[in-house]
């Protein structure tokens, strides 16, 4: 138990220390990991996925919305995480309210023009996903693990593109698969 409590510690600091330029207003890895919701997002053109849908993959979130400057600033670092481990296990997607889209074409043409067209981008109908995580800020990550279990949270745009957090999250999926 103590070793888990420090190795939590040390990679916080770590993960900390990658983002620090990306301005997280924190991270928050859990002590114990907690079951995901079941409560579905939906592709853009309508089809219903639920977090248990991506188990086997270590999962990000990213809760974000279209009006969020800290969110669009972000897209392309995303885009880049996600290129840099394809076929890695782990996943990466976006979340975005419902209301913020007419269409799908134009939320696929949002994501392109900020540079983020190779992440799966999802939306969340009522915010009733972000409803059930307790989230009402953007952007807010949660961090699920190969069994859906969340085990960690980051408040606050983060820089996906360093080095430091793409080891990190490496090192996340590691301890919890």
């Amino acid at each position: 138990m103590l070793k888990k409590i420090f190795l939590l510690l040390g990679l916080f600091g770590v993960f900390c220390g990658g983002m620090e330029k990306a301005s997280a207003k924190g991270v928050n890895l859990f002590a114990y990991s907690r079951k995901a919701p079941e409560t579905p997002v939906y592709t853009p053109y309508g089809k219903a996925r639920r977090l248990q849908d991506f188990a086997g993959n270590f999962l990000i979130i990213v809760f974000w919305s279209k009006t969020c400057i800290p969110c669009i600033r972000e897209l392309d670092n995303l885009n880049t995480f996600v290129n840099r481990t394809a076929d890695s296990g782990i996943k990466a997607i976006l979340v975005s309210p419902e209301k913020d889209w007419l269409t799908p074409e134009e939320q696929k043409n949002f994501l392109a023009r900020y540079g983020a067209d190779n992440v799966e981008f999802y939306v969340d109908r009522n915010a009733a996903l972000a409803k059930d995580f307790g989230i009402f800020t953007s952007p807010h990550t949660v961090l699920i693990d190969q069994q859906s279990m969340e085990i960690g949270r980051i408040n606050g745009a983060v820089e996906w593109d360093d080095d430091n957090v793409i080891e990190e999250i490496y090192r996340l999926k590691a301890i919890h698969s």
